[in-house]
Parts: structure tokens; C-alpha cells; sequence
């Protein structure tokens, strides 16, 4: 098939997670069927439907589209997706749940623009810096206006507020930055610059200072904060070598908070064991392992940027799921790509893999 011709690799394996996530998220959302908290029946649909289904067809798009189209008008492009996220903020337009104001109502959906502002975002830093690599090592042309691209949704993102999808952000920015020939010594000013404004936000919000405090000590606060960290370790825990059997688990049921949302993957190591939970980092792995084999043998840097960026963020962010689950690092809420519960990220995924694979395609037209 044409569509697949950029790299079958890469293919065979995002068709394998994309069915494979739909076959762990219909499991995990059973567990909804002890808390009467809405149809399990219609969450199925829609992660098929609006997720799978749409997904697929804008992969397709993705796919086929002429990159140079896409090039030209990318910073259209950037600006339709900021002006998206920022509808959030308007009344009777945005949707606000669990403290944080970060979906579109669409009456029978939501919509949560940033997973769209994420490809908006890849897509500006690789026009800008493709014809910039080497103006990087003066500031004025490169860190200055990097940070410039970068505030905008900073600023939009930390107003919903939205921190993981942030730091996911900026550690996808700076990796392309660097990758485009930016000096080392840039390093050690951004990641000065992201620590300090991680501090103030710590500090300006108290839910992130308690999420640290219960990383570091979650037992202290197992009722309350840490209480789904604890119920994540017992489920993946209960897994064993094997696990209890697809569609066995027991924490999904009453216990784990959001067991087809951030708590996915602890249901599915308690089921498949860590056998299935290293089949399953294995193929997130090879994805971006393939991707960025794709962005190497890219005939230009602006299409190799874009499959590096994208490569970079669905492997991130797949790991900062799993390690958050694992009690590794504090807990996000960041789907895990392919399998969390979210048509609109399952969508974003499908189309950044098209891109991936329309950059591959390239290679060899």
C-alpha cells in the first residue's frame, strides 16, 4: 500500500499500538461498570470512533499531505493552534473539570486543544530553525527568539493550568534545538531557566508542591494525595512475571482513580504481568527508535526535525506515564499514548505518526 511505503517498520509497529491501546483501554474502562460514573458502552465508542477511526483517516491525511505545503504555511498553522488552546479560556466555550480549565465543549465531546498545539508547536520550531542551523551560536538569532516560539504556550498552558504538558513541550523544544547545531552553552541558560520557573511554580501552585510531597513520600498521604500511587504499585505489583490474565484485574474495579485515563498502565501490567508490560515498552521504543531513523535519513532538516520532534514526544511522554505510575517520578496527567482514554490525544498521535512516516516517504521519492 502507497500510504505505508515511507517506512513499514514504522507502520507495522504503530498498527500494533494502536490496537493493542484499544484492547487495553476496553479493558481497563470495565472497571467503570462498579462506579456507575457513566455508559462503558459509549466510552468504547467514542475512543473508537472519534480516536481510532477519525484518527486513521487524519493519518492518512497526514501521510499524504506535500510537506512543502505544510512548510508554507506553518506559521498559519502555529497560530491556528495557539488561538484553539487559548478558546479555552472563553466562556461558554471551555470546559472546566478537576481544577483545570483545558477542554472545548462540543456538547456530546470535549475537545482538549493541546494535543493540537503540540504538532502547531513541532511544526514552527522546524520552520524556524531548518534555514537558521547555523545562526544558532548568536544568541540574538537563536536562544532569543527560541524562547520567544516557546513563551506563547508556556504562558497559555500553565494558565489552565497544564504543567506536564509544558515541561513535555520544552523538553521537545529544546531537543530540536539542540539536534538544528545550537551551542552547548545554551544548555546550562535553558535549563536554568526551566528550573527556576519550575520553582515559581511550585511555589505559586500548591496541588504541584503536594504532588512532590507525595512522591517523596507517599505512604504519608496513602489515603489521601497518595492514594493512587499506592493503588498503582499494588496493581502492577499483583501482575507477577505473567500477570492475572487479560481483563482479570482487580484494581480497576473500585480502587485504581482513572483506570482507563492515567492509571491505564497499572491495570494492564496486573493483567498482562512483566512479560506484557516489556512487550509494551519494546514497541513504544522501537517506534521512536524508528522515527528517529526516519528524521536521519530526512533529504532536509526541516523534515528531519519533524520527525525528531515527534519521535522525541510520543516516547517521552509514553516513559513520564509509566514512570509516574511506577512512583518514579511525581504524578502527571499525561496519557499514555495509544491507550489512555482521549480521542482528541489518540487523534494528535495518529496524525504526528503520519508526518513521521510522510517525512520517511521522502527518502525514497
Amino acid at each position: 500500500m502507497k500510504f505505508v511505503s515511507g517506512d513499514r517498520i514504522f507502520f507495522t509497529v504503530m498498527l500494533a499500538l494502536a490496537l493493542a491501546g484499544f484492547a487495553i483501554f476496553s479493558s481497563a474502562t470495565l472497571g467503570l461498570l462498579a462506579r456507575n460514573t457513566g455508559s462503558v458502552s459509549h466510552d468504547i465508542l467514542l475512543q473508537a470512533g472519534l480516536g481510532l477511526g477519525l484518527g486513521f483517516i487524519a493519518f492518512l491525511a497526514a501521510r499524504i499531505v506535500p510537506l512543502g505545503q505544510i512548510k508554507r504555511f506553518t506559521p498559519y498553522l502555529y497560530g491556528a493552534t495557539v488561538f484553539f488552546t487559548a478558546l479555552v479560556f472563553v466562556p461558554g466555550i471551555g470546559f472546566h473539570a478537576g481544577g483545570a480549565t483545558r477542554w472545548i465543549n462540543l456538547r456530546f465531546t470535549t475537545v482538549q486543544p493541546a494535543e493540537f498545539l503540540k504538532i502547531g508547536l513541532v511544526f514552527m520550531l522546524a520552520w524556524w530553525l531548518a534555514p537558521r542551523a547555523r545562526e544558532l551560536e548568536n544568541p540574538k538569532k537563536g536562544l532569543l527568539p527560541f524562547t520567544a516560539i516557546l513563551a506563547i504556550p508556556t504562558i497559555l498552558l500553565l494558565a489552565q493550568p497544564n504543567t506536564s504538558t509544558t515541561l513535555l513541550l520544552l523538553a521537545t523544544g529544546a531537543v530540536m534545538y539542540f539536534a538544528a547545531g545550537a551551542p552547548w552553552r545554551d544548555f546550562g541558560i535553558l535549563a536554568a531557566c526551566i528550573i527556576l520557573g519550575l520553582g515559581v511554580v511550585v511555589l505559586a501552585r500548591p496541588y504541584v508542591l503536594e504532588r512532590i510531597k507525595t512522591f517523596i513520600d507517599p505512604s504519608a498521604h496513602s489515603l489521601s494525595s497518595g492514594y493512587q500511587i499506592q493503588q498503582s504499585l499494588i496493581a502492577i505489583g499483583s501482575g507477577g512475571l505473567l500477570g492475572r490474565g487479560f481483563g482479570q484485574s482487580v484494581e480497576k474495579f473500585n480502587y485504581l482513580p482513572e483506570p482507563d485515563g492515567d492509571s491505564v498502565f497499572a491495570v494492564f501490567a496486573e493483567e498482562t504481568g512483566f512479560i506484557g508490560t516489556l512487550i509494551l515498552l519494546s514497541l513504544f521504543v522501537a517506534l521512536a527508535a524508528r522515527g528517529i531513523v526516519i528524521a536521519g535519513n530526512s533529504p532536509d532538516l526541516f523534515g528531519g526535525l519533524i520527525a525528531l520532534g515527534f519521535s522525541f514526544l510520543i516516547i517521552l511522554q509514553a516513559f513520564i506515564n509509566i514512570c509516574a505510575m511506577l512512583g518514579i517520578i511525581p504524578l502527571t496527567g499525561l496519557p499514555l499514548p495509544f491507550v489512555s482514554h482521549g480521542g482528541t490525544a489518540l487523534v494528535a498521535i495518529f496524525i504526528m505518526s503520519g508526518f513521521i512516516l510522510n517525512v520517511g516517504a521522502r527518502r525514497t521519492a
